[in-house]
């Protein structure tokens, strides 16, 4: 049996036939830009997030930019990144102008490390720094980040495209932070048909310069008051985006589930399953294995491989080592933890509604290659 690393047409009953009506009568009635829908998604997304503003952009890259510029972050200035996160976070800040400062990871969580972090922004004297709450959860210390960049007059941005559904302390992870960015790519849990992104603060001001920037800088029709740019979440996204939302609840349980078969049966010799902090209910974005002696993590890809079994490397490498950063990379903190991550990190397919046969030869050809008998 093959089994994808993930599947994205795996819908709810009713799924299709609901959006194809939607989106016969948004292009009957000419409805492709802004509009109920738009307006909809970013009420709905207030609510769920416990947020007061949401403002939908183009996609999370745009987010990431639109955040920055909104908190001023420009030319020349020093803005702390993840050394182990999608290119993407680091992109955004050398396309705002601003200097990137990479910061090492904690394997334990995937995050930054704190330390490191908190002697880059006594050293650097940062604008801005940016975390990236990977793999379906946050940091274990993301009170104390918050706090530190409060207390040191650094604007934390918080890239939480893997994150949406996640809890923590029982609230979503959005809530209490100064500005956050998703992403609606389509492989994220909230995943649009193509394109999509948003921004989520609580702060008036900083809203309302997000969407001045993500529409041409508009304060009228034909009235400027930024150079911005067109960043804005068409209607067909929305609607796409809303009948999603009407499942996300099911399809989270379900990635969840899937999360709680592998932490249950996946042997454990020679690989660590990385799990979420304390405090944290994941989304079950994706699985996380840790495979640090090299030649096992090859025979472990090699076999999935041949039996038809997806698997991903989230993420392969750091981005201090990208050749994209050379030019731009304006220091490092901390060791080298986030290369030891990413040489260990190997991922097994998990998307909604997996089935429980799919989970089971998985695990299944992982428990070979380990050389141990079927646990399912």
């Amino acid at each position: 049996m093959n089994v994808p690393f993930i599947d994205l047409k795996r819908y709810e009953e009713g799924f299709h036939e609901g959006l194809i009506k939607k989106f016969h009568s948004m292009t009957f009635n000419g409805q492709f830009i802004g509009g109920l829908d738009v307006s909809e998604l970013e009420k709905r997304l207030q609510s769920k997030l416990d947020v007061t503003y949401a403002i939908s952009c183009a996609n999370g890259t745009d987010a990431i930019q639109l955040a920055l510029r909104a908190v001023s972050v420009g030319e020349g200035d020093v803005v702390l990144v993840p050394n182990v996160t999608f290119w993407a976070t680091f992109e955004a800040v050398v396309n705002v102008g601003a200097k990137p400062v990479t910061v090492d990871a904690d394997i334990s969580d995937g995050g930054v490390c704190f330390n490191a972090f908190a002697e880059a922004i006594r050293e650097c004297r940062p604008k801005a720094a940016l975390v990236a709450h990977l793999y379906g959860w946050g940091s274990a210390r993301l009170l104390e980040l918050r706090a530190l960049c409060q207390e040191h007059g650094v604007v934390l941005v918080e890239d939480c495209a893997q994150a949406f559904g996640v809890r923590y302390q029982g609230e979503p992870i959005f809530k209490g932070a100064h500005i956050s960015t998703t992403s609606f790519y389509p492989a994220k849990v909230l995943g649009a048909a193509g394109d999509g992104g948003a921004v989520f603060t609580d702060d008036a001001e900083l809203a309302d310069k997000v969407r001045r920037l993500g529409n041409h800088g508009r304060t009228a029709h034909y009235g400027y008051g930024d150079v911005g740019w067109n960043s804005r979440l068409d209607s067909l996204q929305a609607a796409f985006l809303n009948l999603s939302l009407d499942h996300i609840e099911a399809r989270i349980a379900s990635r969840r589930e899937a999360v709680a078969f592998y932490q249950k049966h996946l042997p454990t010799n020679g690989i660590q399953l990385m799990n979420a902090p304390a405090g944290y209910e994941e989304n079950g974005y994706c699985n996380v294995c840790l495979v640090p002696d090299a030649a096992l993590k090859a025979s472990l890809e090699a076999r999935l491989k041949a039996e038809g079994i997806g698997f991903g490397n989230i993420y392969p490498s750091v981005m201090s080592s990208q050749p994209g950063a050379t030019a731009y990379l304006k220091g490092h903190f901390g060791s080298q933890v986030g290369e030891q991550l990413c040489a260990s990190v190997l991922n097994l397919p998990l998307f909604p509604y997996m089935k429980k046969a799919e989970q089971q030869r998985v695990v299944e050809v992982v428990s070979s290659v380990l050389g141990v008998g079927n646990v399912c």
